[in-house]
């Protein structure tokens, strides 16, 4: 419920369950979820708070939910996604009356020809395509003086938590649009930390799946070597269903032929509520240096873990990891130019590739550039291709490096994981300086390894909220999950936004 309204949201933190249960009771259908979201986007997104969490509204959703109605009708339901509202980053193509953009002003008018991987089994799955929410331009790769949560196209998203503190990026839409209940469960991108940090900084589960794990066609690039997609939602169960709706081979994508086995076909078969007993756990030993507010929750969240009897031990990840940053930062500016052009090379879009991304934002700086620039851009398009010898030194530095490093980890102390903070509360958004670190965090070893991070809300800090991070081996998904849902189910941390303007 948001501070003020005059009466609860009807559909206020219902989960998919609760939300099939109405469904097949009659009480609601696809048709009207859709049109009770919709009608809290239009309330809260350009309106009251102005989350500007959804960037545009599809114009199809309703059509949609009505075929979907007539099938449950008939007695067919396809899974547990039927008729169930969501959102999806816009940077994921759909083959519909929806714009895919990345947020920036140069992609203005382009629709994609074909669904991404991705949208296609989302539809097959029964989900009702939403909209698209907003996120940091490009994926928050245009400048190192960047606003998260702001694009050119969608203007500046609000955390709903306290509405003039940052949504984190890049997948900032997405989980403002999940915290305040505008869609049932929402799907980010991350390249590193844009589906966890969000998630955390918006007190939601969010998963960055093993790369590889789901198809990257059709959406628009920063990195082969770290993109990939990922469930957002309010609960681990949702994010498991949502995460099982979406995994599945994809010939296109490189990256999910190394895969050695196939998706499990139900994530949620994972998730007990003993799963923590016998578990071991490496705690990120720099984090237990962390600013006291979030060090409180981090130790609170430890004894957690050891009352539901997993052993937890200290490790040293980051002490190996931070310093492959520079290596991550060159393999990401030669992935983007190479796999923007080749995007944009074959998208339909006004803009050709990089270089003319990077005029058009030159000729329209005022609405493209009216708080920060494109040195990331610049830097990227100043590169010569895939088989420079800097690029292939920085991938086997920052690949290989922190493989060896979380592999240490885990193999070393007999770990099912590494946890830690996920990030720590949300910073104040600030045109003038752009974003600025909050203490902590733990997304970068995960993101340059490929290997999957699952964040679960940990508590709050002056009603801004923290989440708890559990990172695995390749493909180690659904144990991750049912550790997740183990600590979720012990403390249940995950509460509604109130829409605060400021903190108190």
């Amino acid at each position: 419920m948001v501070s003020g309204e005059a009466e609860p949201f009807a559909l206020h933190e219902a989960t998919v369950a609760d939300l099939q249960d109405r469904m097949a009771k009659g009480t609601e259908t696809a048709r009207s979820l859709s049109e009770k979201y919709l009608a809290r986007i239009k309330a809260l997104n350009e309106a009251g708070p102005m989350l500007r969490a959804v960037i545009e509204t599809n114009p199809d959703a309703l059509a949609i939910a009505d075929g979907l109605d007539q099938e449950r009708k008939a007695g067919k339901v396809r899974g547990p996604l039927h008729g169930i509202p969501v959102l999806i980053k816009d940077n994921i193509d759909t083959g519909d009356q929806m714009m895919t953009t990345a947020g920036a002003a140069a992609l203005l008018g382009h629709k994609a020809r074909q669904d991404a991987f991705i949208v296609q089994k989302l539809r097959a799955a029964g989900a009702v395509l939403l909209g698209k929410t907003n996120l940091s331009e490009w994926a928050n790769f245009r400048s190192s003086h960047s606003v998260s949560g702001w694009s050119s196209r969608g203007r500046q998203a609000r955390n709903p938590y306290v509405l003039d503190r940052s949504t984190s990026g890049s997948s900032s839409g997405s989980g403002a649009a999940v915290a305040a209940n505008l869609c049932a469960v929402a799907i980010g991108t991350e390249t590193d930390g844009s589906v966890v940090s969000p998630s955390s900084v918006n007190g939601l589960v969010g998963l960055k799946p093993t790369v590889g794990l789901l198809s990257r066609s059709g959406i628009i690039p920063i990195s082969s070597t770290q993109d990939t997609a990922g469930p957002m939602a309010r609960t681990v169960r949702d994010a498991a269903l949502l995460l099982g709706a979406l995994a599945g081979p994809d010939p296109a994508d490189p990256a999910q032929l190394a895969s050695s086995a196939p998706a499990p076909a139900d994530y949620s078969s994972f998730l007990k509520a003993d799963a923590l007993k016998g578990q071991r756990l490496g705690v990120e030993k720099a984090h237990l240096k962390a600013p006291a507010p979030v060090l409180a929750l981090l130790q609170a969240a430890i004894d957690v873990l050891k009352a539901q009897g997993a052993t937890v031990v200290e490790v040293e990840v980051e002490k190996s990891t931070n310093p492959l940053g520079e290596a991550e930062f060159d393999v990401l500016l030669y992935e983007f130019k190479e796999g923007v052009n080749k995007y944009l090379a074959s998208a339909g879009a006004g803009v050709k590739n990089l270089a003319e991304v990077i005029a058009f934002n030159n000729a329209h700086a005022a609405a493209a550039m009216p708080f920060f620039q494109q040195e990331t851009l610049i830097a990227a398009e100043k590169t010569d291709g895939l088989g420079n010898a800097k690029y292939l030194a920085a991938v086997k530095k920052s690949v290989t490096g922190s493989r060896k490093a979380l592999d240490a980890a885990l193999r070393d102390h007999q770990l099912t994981a590494l946890v830690g903070v996920t990030t720590g509360p949300a910073w104040c958004i600030d045109w003038v300086n752009g974003d600025y670190s909050s203490g902590v965090g733990f997304s970068s070893p995960a993101a340059m390894a490929g290997y999957p991070h699952l964040t679960v809300p940990m508590g709050q800090v002056r009603g801004l909220p923290v989440g708890l991070s559990f990172v695995g081996a390749a493909y180690q998904e659904g144990p991750l999950l049912a550790l997740g849902y183990a600590y979720e189910q012990a403390t249940h941390h995950r509460a509604a936004p109130k829409m605060l303007p400021t903190v108190v």
